[in-house]
């Protein structure tokens, strides 16, 4: 192997690369409006959830639960006619709908035990679970204070102080933007150098570099150099200029220990892409086989969900995905400031499943061009 020949032949595949249009906008809006969006238009557990009173009793307590809901987590509350109440939840108007009965205040005072009835569109999961206990807390403090005359804030027996690690401010953007860099990396790794070697065999130029003195691992290493340089300037300018520039996210550890880590899986994620190449005939194979790829690693990975609320068997078999070790490693370093000590797990394991994923997918790509 003459490393001259990955040389010129990375540089190849980089100025293949600039004449398609197609793959240079998808990487432009991956590292910069897809991360901001990730980052910013996911709204919180419970944001303006629509929310519909029907007031049969037109007393000041049914008055009160009415005022009670307000935004940020509740939109200002329509009040319908019980009629209206399964129309407006029929065509997804309301995710919650209160019913207050008539009589409801008269039957509490008198100790009786009335009933509020909440309908609740379970289709919207993120807002009907959570949204349904918050509106159970209003309508409960609401009642009692209306019984005792009085609005105070209860003294609590025990004095819980909260301090919330690596995110003091609690704010999304600063999980949202770096997950989302997490899931872009493997993604642009995966889809560059897949249609480098797919585009290469519809061209018909994988035959001149047959004729030519170049091997195979000298052509696969060129592919993985140069797409991974790709990502990683790329993965550089987004974290640097949007993240910590631009959306003010502060990043706690070492960049140059991140981007190592980026780097290791960079090798793994770019020989998967090869060798998803070489069992697809053609580039719609290749993105069925992509989607089939990327969704279970990145999903699976840890980034959206913590791994320990996975079943075992699960987190057994994700442990030979290079991306659930890459999360472990950023999130390590950027969140919690995680150094060499700590990490170190993680860098072995993406450069043992790197070497692996390389060597097979080398082996395939030299059975391929036979």
């Amino acid at each position: 192997m003459r490393l001259t020949n990955v040389f010129q032949l990375g540089v190849k595949e980089l100025r293949g690369l600039t004449r398609d249009a197609v793959l240079l906008v998808l990487i432009v809006y991956a590292f910069t409006v897809s991360i901001y969006s990730a980052a910013t238009a996911i709204p919180e557990t419970l944001n303006k959830a629509p929310i519909a009173i029907v007031d049969e009793d037109r007393s000041p307590l049914s008055d009160r639960i009415a005022s009670a809901f307000y935004p940020p987590l509740f939109m200002p509350p329509e009040m319908i006619t019980r009629g209206e109440m399964d129309q407006r939840m029929d065509a997804g108007v309301d995710t919650f709908a209160l019913d207050i009965p008539p009589s409801f205040q008269r039957d509490l005072l008198a100790g009786r035990q009335p009933v509020i009835q909440l309908n609740v569109d379970a289709t919207r999961m993120s807002q009907a679970f959570s949204g349904s206990g918050y509106v159970q807390t209003i309508v409960t403090a609401e009642i009692n204070e209306f019984l005792a005359r009085y609005r105070a804030n209860a003294v609590a027996p025990v004095d819980l102080v909260l301090r919330a690690r690596f995110n003091p401010e609690l704010n999304k953007q600063w999980f949202g933007a770096v997950v989302q860099i997490i899931n872009n990396v493997t993604m642009l790794a995966v889809i560059l150098t897949g249609t480098a070697l797919i585009r290469e065999r519809e061209h018909g130029t994988v035959e001149h570099l047959l004729v030519m003195p170049v091997t195979p691992l000298e052509i696969m290493l060129s592919k993985v150099w140069s797409m991974g340089f790709v990502v990683l300037a790329a993965t550089a300018f987004s974290l640097l200029v949007l993240v910590q520039g631009i959306m003010q996210v502060p990043l706690q550890g070492s960049l140059p220990l991140f981007f190592i880590g980026v780097g290791l899986h960079l090798f793994a994620a770019t020989s998967l892409g090869i060798f998803l190449a070489t069992l697809s005939g053609s580039m719609p194979q290749f993105g069925l086989l992509m989607m089939m790829a990327l969704l279970p690693l990145n999903i699976l990975s840890g980034g959206s969900t913590p791994r320990e609320s996975m079943p075992e068997f699960v987190q057994t078999v994700m442990l030979a995905a290079p991306t659930t070790h890459f999360v472990a490693l950023a999130q390590g370093i950027l969140f919690r400031g995680a150094g060499l000590s700590i990490v170190w797990p993680q860098l072995l394991a993406l450069a043992a499943i790197g070497t692996v994923l390389f060597v097979f997918s080398l082996g395939r790509f030299r059975r391929s061009l036979k």
